[in-house]
């Protein structure tokens, strides 16, 4: 379809050098993140960096501080992390300063997450969204940018509650 199309001619435009991402996950989105890591390489010519489970059971947390890390010191834009539901690595991220995680469902979400909120990392449920529908989130989280306007007031005020909680 043409949607499709337009992303993947998106994906084909970027720059090599901009075109890595890390990929996090616990026992519960480890399927979902192999999945996805050879989509990306394969279809989309990613340089992937996978972390976290390779199968055995493991923290969501600590895979959460592992990507977010990486993120913040500037090693990679976006990150995806992936839990069973995508809800406990989305809450383990977002208690870290700087990072804006985004649990999608869905393409609208995948979207909303970029242009409103300016995610820099990307959460799904292994266990609840498909493979399909998941590429589908990863294509639109990939393409899509931040609009800013109005919506940078929205984010300074996110930065503002931050600083009160460490202080």
């Amino acid at each position: 379809d043409l949607r499709a199309e337009n992303l993947l001619n998106f994906h084909t435009k970027m720059q090599a050098s901009d075109k890595k991402i890390i990929l996090g996950a616990d026992h519960g989105g480890y399927e979902l993140r192999k999945e996805l890591s050879t989509y990306l390489r394969e279809k989309l010519g990613y340089a992937v960096e996978e972390v976290g489970s390779q199968g055995e059971a493991v923290d969501y947390p600590d895979v959460a501080e592992t990507v977010c890390a990486k993120v913040l010191s500037g090693e990679y834009e976006r990150a995806i992390v992936l839990c069973g539901t995508g809800i406990g690595i989305s809450i383990a991220c977002n208690k870290i300063d700087g990072i804006r995680c985004a649990l999608c469902h869905d393409h609208f979400t995948a979207r909303m997450s970029r242009l409103h909120n300016n995610a820099n990392v990307l959460s799904i449920g292994g266990r609840t969204t498909g493979p399909e529908v998941a590429k589908e989130i990863v294509d639109t989280y990939l393409s899509e940018s931040f609009m800013g306007q109005h919506h940078i007031k929205r984010l300074d005020k996110l930065t503002e509650i931050e600083k009160k909680q460490t202080h």
